[in-house]
């Protein structure tokens, strides 16, 4: 089958599709192999084979040369082999060119319908591949339709693929509107019978971490690094950072010049508060840190249990537990400390001894 212009037109839809070219083509020859089979011989032992130089596409048969009647069909007499090769011997194997004088017609024919087939699983593939690498990554994507009910958004993540992202996986605070662009965290990546599925999230704790490695360089160099994040999705999210180079500030940097990075981060979360706090090996320090802004008084941690019991002012003790428990929440999450805030009205009535932090630094000091 001689078909120049049908090789140049697959290399031309291989080019503006982006497809593998080795699995465009194993498609085609899968096709051609079954419909010469359907057609003409049913044999196991027969390929098509591409010679994309000569522009022919051909049917072989390969076949074990025997002495005596074949067995199989996979064999050939060595009498008949000697016909199509002189040089011979029982035990060689040899390939015989099968192409039926109209097979080109028909392969032709079968190629087209073949290929419309395939491309579009190909394509469904490669789509699969290409959000199969961005798993667990953050995209953009656009809002382009919404159900009635408005528990759920379709959105378009580029490549002509589309998703639905469920109500509880939005902010609050977000705007829900057909042609509104958001950040979206791609938390799982399945390929289904029609094509690639794609999860999607708005309140997985990890957009907010990406959020921020996009923003501040230093961490996306290796200089900070984020030690841990507790987020309350849409209202509040807590970040221990650390430093690498005692000459970087890991705060300060994440914050920028007049907190730009982090305002930044804010207004992709639609005004989520993002509070940002400088990790350390010393528990007591750490601890103090992640519970800020409250103001504390004394900490008595258990290393053992991973559990720290804080003192703090009367009247700090609400502000230190924050609304709903959220700052301290957000505080134990991201330390990883289990925290227990108590009064010093409270530490007192219960008898818990403790020595205020400011007494152990200027011990610390004296000693230094």
């Amino acid at each position: 089958m001689q078909r120049k212009a049908f090789f140049d037109a697959l290399d031309e839809l291989i080019r503006q599709r982006g497809l593998d070219k080795e699995k465009v083509m194993a498609i085609i020859e899968h096709g051609l192999l079954n419909a010469y089979k359907k057609e003409y011989d049913n044999r196991d032992n027969v390929r098509v084979v591409f010679d994309e130089e000569k522009h022919t596409i051909g049917v072989y048969a390969d076949y074990e040369v025997v002495e005596g009647e074949p067995e199989h069909k996979h064999q050939m007499s060595f009498e008949e082999a000697k016909k199509h090769k002189k040089r011979i011997k029982p035990g060689d194997d040899i390939t015989i060119n099968v192409t039926p004088s109209d097979f080109g017609r028909n392969a032709a024919m079968s190629a087209k319908q073949i290929l419309k087939q395939g491309l579009k699983q190909l394509e469904r593939e490669k789509v699969y591949d290409i959000f199969k690498d961005r798993e667990n990554e953050m995209v953009n994507a656009e809002i382009i339709a919404m159900n009635r009910e408005k528990d759920f958004v379709t959105l378009d993540l580029g490549h002509d693929l589309i998703t639905s992202l469920p109500r509880k996986e939005l902010l609050q605070s977000d705007t829900v509107r057909v042609g509104a662009k958001i950040k979206v965290y791609i938390t799982k990546v399945e390929m289904m019978p029609k094509g690639p599925k794609i999860y999607v999230s708005r309140t997985d704790r990890n957009l907010v971490k990406r959020l921020v490695e996009q923003n501040v360089p230093e961490i996306m160099d290796g200089t900070v690094e984020i030690m841990g994040l507790a987020r309350d999705a849409g209202r509040r999210s807590k970040i221990a950072v650390y430093s690498h180079d005692e000459n970087v500030d890991p705060v300060g940097a994440c914050l920028g010049r007049e907190s730009k990075r982090k305002k930044e981060v804010e207004e992709a979360l639609q005004g989520e508060k993002i509070s940002f706090y400088r990790w350390s090996e010393d528990t007591k320090e750490l601890i103090e840190n992640a519970l800020a802004p409250a103001k504390v008084v004394a900490i008595n941690p258990d290393k053992r249990e991973k559990t720290a019991v804080v003192i703090v002012k009367d009247e700090d003790f609400t502000g230190a537990i924050g609304s709903k428990g959220q700052n301290v929440r957000l505080a134990a999450q991201s330390s990883g400390w289990k925290i227990d805030i108590k009064s010093v009205a409270d530490a007192e009535e219960m008898g818990i001894n403790y020595t205020p932090l400011h007494e152990e630094r200027e011990a610390d000091e004296e000693e230094a």
